[in-house]
């Protein structure tokens, strides 16, 4: 099939198909001459003025906050609210943070009316796109927070938010993450004056094209919540934070140069469960979302913080199309692919043969797939890897992101497997430039180590090396790679130490 017929068929055949949506990527460009005049003239002049009296509130309230925790236990914070005049302090430390915000340009537009604590206990709030979202969390008068356990280490900030008595997670820690749910419950129930929670169902950040899944924490309690929804309804977007584009202290620094920045919060009605929702906090969450999601005018999409995990992994890997790889699992589900059984049974087969893998049409890699050639699904997935739109792919790309990513591998499996996807002429054998690929693209190196690599490996110069006599050299100079787990990655940046280490041995 000619690639102009197969551009055709991509072309035509999936306009009508459900457009793809990833949450986790954002770009920011300063496209117009009158944009970047306008950021760097701010930048000498705006910036410096707003730097200087937002670091001065910081530090005032940084001071109160350390005053109104003095003398107070740790285990006494997470124990009991906090009474008397420490507690007539927190509106004051909100006030002062509010005053960071205005300084910095934002306009915070309220709908709706907040709830008390005695209507809700619970405030959710979506969708979560940035460090500015806490300015919901100000307006509020600083209700406790569920927050991930390293803000508590934020120079100055993290002070600012023990004063609001948090619940940490630790991500990492399956433990943590059980306790949080029993303090939330624990505060939500509870008689005595704590303040309200707010949590982010979300768990992490996305860019507001939709809202992925929740999650369950904040809705096994079964209480009241009251749904707050968050926009930031500005032309050039410095505030959205995500797993891909613009670091936090770029966004900060081009949110500092914008005269002004646009923030609403909508209070939308209190949710009140039913019985049947108290007893599922899934079915809850998922009802809450929906009602947040109507508001929004966005569409829900069952995301989670396992798929941004999945992307920094592929991206610490360097593998082909790290950033699509969601939306690559996503499509495979639909498709009805459980596991990688079948990508695996692919390219360990003698089957596994192509004139030119980085030139494999739609009509090549459904045949090679057993998909449907009408598959409007398919037709995405070949989309993705169709990067140039020239109707072809390279089927290697789709190959190593699904079977470095979708089952838990250690990186010697991953390894393996790379270097037989790209061992096209099933003859055991990778070629300088194939052997490149194959380790640049999942131990995260870039192409000049992994030259340096297949030089050693290739001591005879014979032009190609194997997979045994690459393991060899690994379990010789670098012992510890082929013990890495599937979150591991090696320190590449030493290959100098093992490459003398070798000369002396020589």
């Amino acid at each position: 099939m000619s690639a102009k017929l197969a551009v055709g068929i991509s072309q035509i055949d999936c306009d009508d198909t459900e457009p793809l949506i990833n949450p986790f990527v954002h770009h920011l460009e300063l496209n117009s001459t009158y944009e970047k005049i306008k950021t760097i003239v701010l930048t000498l002049i705006l910036v410096p003025v707003r730097v200087g009296l937002i670091c001065f509130f910081v530090v005032t309230g940084w001071i109160l906050a350390t005053i109104g925790l003095f003398g107070v236990p740790e285990q006494e914070l997470h124990e009991k609210p906090l009474e008397g005049w420490r507690k007539s302090l927190k509106p004051i430390i909100a006030k002062l943070i509010f005053c960071i915000y205005n300084i910095g340009g934002v306009r915070l537009k309220v709908i709706g009316r907040p709830s008390t604590r005695s209507e809700a206990p619970l405030v959710a709030l979506a969708p979560h796109s940035s460090f500015m979202d806490s300015i919901a969390m100000v307006y509020l008068g600083g209700p406790s927070i569920v927050a991930k356990g390293e803000t508590a280490s934020i120079p100055f900030f993290g002070k600012l938010i023990n004063y609001t008595q948090p619940i940490y997670v630790w991500r990492d820690d399956p433990d943590s993450r059980q306790k949080s749910v029993k303090e939330i419950i624990k505060r939500a129930t509870s008689d005595m004056d704590w303040p309200q929670i707010l949590i982010f169902p979300e768990g992490t950040c996305t860019n507001r094209s939709c809202l992925i899944s929740f999650k369950n924490g904040a809705f096994y309690p079964g209480v009241p919540i009251q749904p707050v929804c968050i926009r930031y309804p500005n032309k050039l977007d410095t505030v959205t934070w995500t797993w891909e584009g613009p670091s936090a202290l770029k966004l900060l620094w081009l949110t500092l140069t914008q005269p002004s920045s646009n923030c609403e919060v909508e209070f939308l009605p209190i949710y009140y469960p039913s019985e049947e929702e108290k007893r599922d906090a899934k079915l809850f969450a998922n009802n809450v979302r929906a009602v947040m999601a109507k508001a929004l005018g966005v569409p829900v999409v069952d995301y989670s913080y396992s798929d941004c995990k999945m992307m920094t992994k592929a991206k610490e890997m360097n593998l082909p199309f790290a950033n699509s790889l969601v939306e690559v699992r996503k499509l495979r589900r639909k498709l009805g692919f459980k596991g990688t059984d079948r990508e695996e049974a692919l390219v360990k087969s003698n089957s596994y043969t192509c004139r030119d893998c980085s030139k494999v049409t739609f009509i090549e890699f459904v045949d090679t797939m057993r998909l449907h050639s009408n598959e409007q699904v398919a037709l995405q997935l070949f989309r993705i890897y169709d990067k140039n739109n020239t109707g072809l792919m390279d089927i290697r790309d789709y190959l190593l992101g699904v079977l470095a990513t979708e089952e838990e591998k250690t990186t010697e499996e991953i390894v393996v497997l790379a270097f037989m996807i790209y061992d096209v002429k099933r003859n055991g054998k990778l070629t300088a430039e194939n052997f490149c690929k194959a380790v640049c693209q999942t131990l995260g190196i870039s192409q000049e180590y992994g030259l340096q690599i297949f030089d050693q490996v290739d001591r005879k110069q014979l032009g190609f090396v194997r997979l045994e006599d690459f393991l060899t050299w690994v379990s010789k100079y670098v012992p510890h790679l082929i013990y890495l787990g599937p979150n591991d990655k090696p320190n590449w940046q030493n290959l100098n130490v093992y490459q003398n280490h070798e000369k002396k041995v020589d």
